[in-house]
């Protein structure tokens, strides 16, 4: 007499490890504080299952709303900085290593925050924002431009000028820093 129980079936073993593979995935994408919409995004896991996930790793509900849409957020100064910074991670790792599109998301980010905080510099980007970054670049929606004073690549509009392009470096804008300075001004009187 055969075992049926000790004969997986042809198609349980490989949908157990898939399985296991987004768990992994999707908790890996909590930790760096991914939204629910990511992770429904990346992952063939339930709604449901997820929210369970979600709940089970950091103690709470996952925030609500809609994610962030708009390309302007990363053409902005200081988060177009933040945004280049992150873009150049990611594109060199998709160069250099073979990694599919949210491994180097998720790997870029790990390398953006821990440069942030050497710095000492609070991060601009969330994994999310991020994520969104990365779909807005894979999609064309923004490119990146080669500054033509320092050489540097920055996230940009696809129909910036590229052969005059300035980054937010070279050319910080006229009130660039002034509200932390006069802030720390008003502190020592």
């Amino acid at each position: 007499m055969t075992s049926v129980a000790a004969t997986p079936r042809p198609g349980t073993a490989r949908s157990l490890i898939a399985e296991s593979r987004d768990v992994e995935r999707a908790v890996q994408l909590i930790l760096l504080g991914a939204r629910l919409q990511v992770l429904e995004s990346e992952t063939n896991l339930s709604y449901e299952r997820l929210l369970k996930l979600y709940k089970e790793v950091t103690g709470r509900s996952p925030s609500k709303g809609q994610l962030p849409f708009s390309t302007d957020y990363f053409l902005q100064w200081q988060p177009n900085i933040h945004a280049s910074l992150f873009e150049n991670i990611r594109q060199s790792l998709l160069k250099a290593v073979a990694l599919d599109d949210i491994e180097a998301v998720m790997k870029a980010y790990r390398l953006y925050d821990e440069q942030m905080r050497a710095c000492g510099l609070q991060p601009l980007l969330s994994f999310t924002r991020a994520w969104r970054l990365s779909r807005f670049m894979d999609a064309g929606m923004l490119v990146r431009a080669r500054c033509t004073q320092c050489g540097g690549h920055f996230v940009a509009d696809p129909y910036v000028n590229h052969r005059h392009y300035v980054c937010g470096l070279c050319k910080p804008p006229a009130r660039a820093g002034k509200g932390r300075a006069q802030g720390a001004l008003r502190a020592d009187d």
